[in-house]
């Protein structure tokens, strides 16, 4: 289980040849670092370092598992799966450097989703996601090592946590720590169940021997789920769970989702035949056929518009995580320009099928200096890591408070953030002199866009630190309003203002369904005429949520030009017994969206708060929508809210926001001194 660790350790600091930069998250095993990587001719990669605790460095049984979980993902090296660069021993302690994934995994979309008031999952992007899974496992069910054998991988937790999706419209398969192959020892072969329940098979859940057709099943558990919009085997335990799956017979998704495709249904129901024999014999013909699918129905599967899609959600998560990159950078760079860059050594590589590693030497190395490890031909135990969740942090997206036990021996080994700040280094240079514009808009509040980047600020503000003598970019955005585009060059000695006035939105859409719906518009519920939505804001994309209480909600997004009207036809269709039943329980959870004729507005309607914090983090609390570690995000009631920031040191700072219905309020505290 994760958990924030106690004790700050400082950072950005030097580890080998890589610089820590945050820590991403911790379990009771390893911890995992956002770290950047230098070598020559300028080479920088981000990574995630996966560090594991002095106390598990004594544990040769789970040393043994570690390297057999490496050995298995160092053979892997494909586009839909998480790739392993490096492992080796530095300062005395293990450590995996794996590929750094800028994105969400599926739980935490859907949540988003929620949040946001979308219902449904868009089928194209569904169909885009399973597609990649199954590539991903294809490829690992088919590895054969230097001898031509067949290695036998079998992922065994293939779940919605595991799959994650990019920015940039791409579908990663992570955690292989629990992945059984061939080469596995006899002990991690049996014992205890392993992977997620909801998502096993039935030779899985009966602790039967299992195969790669475990994994295809699945893959058709997360294709079921992702179209119909229901969980497939959910009950109050997992004993119950576990019945489901081995004793009762399946759902069709026509059964959930009416006008289901019945090409697709055939797909879902044949990944979980109960008889492995009557599933797909590999993940490659189930990619096979959804692939037809998509060509034969024409559905515009992309990974430009997957990114474009996962972009949009997530457009606060991405302006709040550079920001905090911004903080870090240069601190990193210092730090940095103290060491030689350093190659990948091609003894520590995790790109050779039979890396593996000497775990005779756990006592402390020269500091810097990573340890290449040796073969070991004994593997250990049936035990895992935790890197579901730990690989969900490394996304990128969040955050989380450094905290770890103070070593004094190591960190004397280690530049800390003051001694980097306070030693000059030859090699770190000079900062370019920078530039300020004022932007003010007519009506205020409005959002500004500096090359594409959402700042936190909304005018009037000043935005600093600007290149001179460069093309900038900036868009001035407001809901309701045309948005204001302009490019500047500032040189020395200008001071650039910007003074706007928004012209009211010009696309109309008008809205033909039947029957006469509840509508919401981008996530707020529309107050005039439903037929005729007019003043949205032309380039930008909207939403519209059609909505009647016993039937199914249907989502039209769009983009307009200036002057365009869209027009939208459609019948709502009934909700099935099982849909109305599932609409009856979410409409008693009031911290769930809903957007049916029951959505409750007098009440005010709720909002959300962003927090952030500059020159460090600090532990949040909100009135009345709970706590967390910047950067956080919360669902609040709509009025005046309290938000306190508890700094790693230093006094608790307190502000008070208003909050608008279906709005969101975005909190910065300094607590860099």
């Amino acid at each position: 289980m994760l958990h924030v660790a106690s004790d700050p350790e400082k950072l950005p600091r030097q580890f080998g040849k890589y610089t820590l930069m945050r820590k991403l998250a911790s379990g009771g095993m390893a911890e995992l670092f956002l770290a950047l990587h230098r070598s020559v001719a300028g080479f920088e990669k981000f990574v995630v370092i996966k560090r594991i605790l002095p106390q598990m460095n004594q544990d040769r049984q789970f040393i043994d598992m570690l390297l057999h979980e490496a050995r298995i993902a160092a053979t892997l090296t494909h586009p839909n799966i998480v790739q392993t660069y490096d492992v080796g021993q530095v300062e005395g302690t293990y450590f995996i450097a794996m590929e750094h994934i800028e994105g969400e995994d599926i739980r935490t979309i859907i949540r988003e989703m929620k949040k946001k008031a979308l219902v449904e999952f868009p089928l194209e992007h569904a169909l885009a996601i399973v597609i990649g899974l199954c590539a991903g496992i294809a490829y690992a069910h088919e590895k054969r090592g230097v001898d031509g054998k067949n290695l036998g991988i079998v992922h065994r937790d293939i779940s919605p946590q595991n799959i994650v999706v990019t920015f940039s419209g791409d579908i990663k398969v992570v955690d292989f720590g629990v992945a059984k192959s061939l080469h596995a020892s006899e002990e991690s072969k049996g014992g205890h169940l392993k992977g997620k329940v909801p998502y096993m098979s039935p030779e899985q859940a009966e602790g039967q021997d299992i195969d790669f057709r475990s994994d295809i099943f699945a893959a058709g558990v997360i294709l079921f789920e992702l179209t119909t919009g229901r969980r497939l085997f959910k009950s109050s335990s997992e004993y119950d769970t576990l019945k489901l799956i081995c004793e009762t017979e399946y759902p069709m998704p026509s059964d959930v989702a009416p006008n289901y495709p019945a090409a697709l249904e055939r797909i879902v129901m044949k990944a979980l035949a109960k008889n492995p024999d009557a599933r797909y014999q590999s993940a490659r013909d189930m990619q096979a056929e959804l692939e037809s699918f998509v060509r034969q129905e024409r559905l515009p599967v992309s990974t430009v518009s997957m990114g474009k899609w996962m972009q949009d959600l997530f457009a606060d998560k991405l302006a709040m995580q550079k920001a905090d990159l911004q903080d870090i950078k240069p601190l990193a760079d210092q730090i940095a320009a103290q060491y030689p860059p350093q190659d990948f050594s091609p003894a520590t590589t995790g790109s050779h099928p039979s890396a593996s590693f000497d775990q005779s030497s756990t006592g402390a190395g020269a500091p810097g200096a990573a340890k290449t490890i040796p073969p070991r031909e004994k593997r250990g135990a049936g035990m895992y890591l935790g890197m579901a969740a730990l690989l969900v942090a490394a996304g990128g997206v969040a955050f989380f408070a450094l905290k770890s036990r103070n070593e004094p021996a190591k960190q004397a080994a280690a530049p800390t953030v003051e001694t980097a700040a306070t030693q000059p280094s030859a090699a770190a240079p000079a900062a370019d002199p920078r530039g300020a514009v004022r932007i003010e808009s007519d009506p205020a509040g409005a959002a500004i866009w500096i090359n594409g980047d959402l700042k936190q600020e909304v005018t009037p503000a000043t935005i600093d630190n600007l290149p001179f003598g460069s093309d900038i970019q900036i868009k001035v955005s407001k809901e309701g309003f045309e948005s204001y585009k302009e490019t500047v060059k500032l040189a020395q000695g200008d001071e650039k203002k910007i003074s706007v006035k928004l012209d009211t939105g010009s696309v109309t859409a008008e809205l033909d369904v039947n029957p006469e719906p509840t509508v919401w518009v981008d996530g707020k519920p529309w107050k005039g005429d439903w037929k005729k939505i007019s003043g949205l804001s032309a380039d930008e994309e909207h939403k519209i949520v059609v909505s009647a209480t016993g039937y199914v909600p249907k989502t039209f997004s769009f983009t307009g030009k200036q002057g365009d009207t869209k027009t939208f036809k459609h019948a709502l269709v009934r909700m099935t017994p099982q849909q109305l039943a599932q609409q009856a329980a979410q409409d008693k959870d009031k911290d769930k969206p809903k957007t049916n004729d029951s959505t409750p507005t007098a009440s005010g309607g709720t909002g959300t708060v962003r927090v952030n914090a500059k020159g460090g983090f600090c532990n949040v609390s909100v009135k009345g929508g709970g706590a967390g570690v910047t950067p956080f995000s919360t669902s609040v009631p709509a009025g005046n809210v309290t938000v306190t920031c508890k700094p790693e040191s230093g006094p608790t700072q307190s502000q008070t926001v208003k909050v608008e219905p279906g709005g969101t309020a975005r909190v910065t505290f300094n607590v860099g001194g």
